[in-house]
């Protein structure tokens, strides 16, 4: 029997004294360590439901702002000759559902919950920036997500066993933003939203990643002085070889 059983039986067993509750879930860990050599990481989502019906599953990561800049070949460099700043973007973003979601929800339904890429919301700084120029930037942002992959088109797995218990595993890339995240789960019954639940996971560096990050953010100038002088002296201690020689 897999490991995320017994929790998941549980959930199972205890909704009867709770009716208040459609859907009751959880991750196996609500922390991702991020150490040297880290190359991804994944957590266990796991549920039950009082009834029939279907899960999506949002994770999203910290939000922030994001300057998308157009660059312009000019007598033999590129310069920026445009920028829009985005703001309330998520880090990372990806769905999961028991099915297709179109096979869930109507459109009207996946807009208001900001159910796949195209339905998130975020706004240009500027309010005055042009449509056109929203479109096109936007388009180049949510691009340059997913060729990274901490933005992702394909809706992940939703399993069922039987008609209440559920899972899904949600993979991160190593290159995974640090902060706090949250893994909103839906339970969707006849194209309507019925229930919901939030819960946050925590995606950090800990050890020596960790304190280098640290020292580089309260402590910039002497971190790159630091970074400089060390890769000078690495230079020069990779040459006396050859100045022997």
């Amino acid at each position: 029997m897999k490991r995320w059983l017994p929790a998941a039986l549980l959930l199972f067993v205890a909704l009867p004294a709770r009716a208040e509750q459609p859907l009751l879930a959880d991750l196996t860990s609500h922390l991702i360590a991020i150490t040297t050599g880290f190359t991804g990481a994944s957590v266990v989502l796991f549920g039950a439901t009082d009834g029939p019906g279907d899960i999506i599953v949002i994770v999203r990561g910290p939000q922030h702002d994001v300057v998308v800049r157009q660059k312009h070949h000019l007598a033999g460099i590129w310069i920026n000759a445009h920028n829009v700043a985005f703001t309330n973007v998520p880090s990372y973003y990806a769905t999961f559902s028991s099915k297709t979601l179109d096979q869930i929800a109507p459109p009207d339904v996946q807009a208001l919950h900001q159910v796949g890429i195209a339905n998130l919301r975020f706004d240009p700084r500027d309010a005055a920036t042009p449509a056109n120029e929203v479109a096109l930037f936007r388009s180049a942002l949510v691009d340059d997500a997913r060729a990274t992959g901490v933005f992702s088109d394909v809706p992940g797995s939703v399993s069922f066993l039987g008609d209440r218990l559920f899972r899904a595993t949600v993979a991160f890339p190593a290159n995974v933003p640090t902060g706090t995240y949250l893994v909103e789960v839906l339970l969707v019954r006849n194209g309507i939203v019925v229930s919901g639940q939030t819960t946050p996971l925590v995606i950090s560096e800990i050890g020596l990643d960790a304190d280098l990050s640290e020292f580089a953010s309260r402590y910039a100038l002497l971190y790159g002085i630091a970074a400089v002088a060390g890769a000078a002296l690495l230079g020069w201690l990779s040459s006396l070889p050859f100045r022997n020689a």
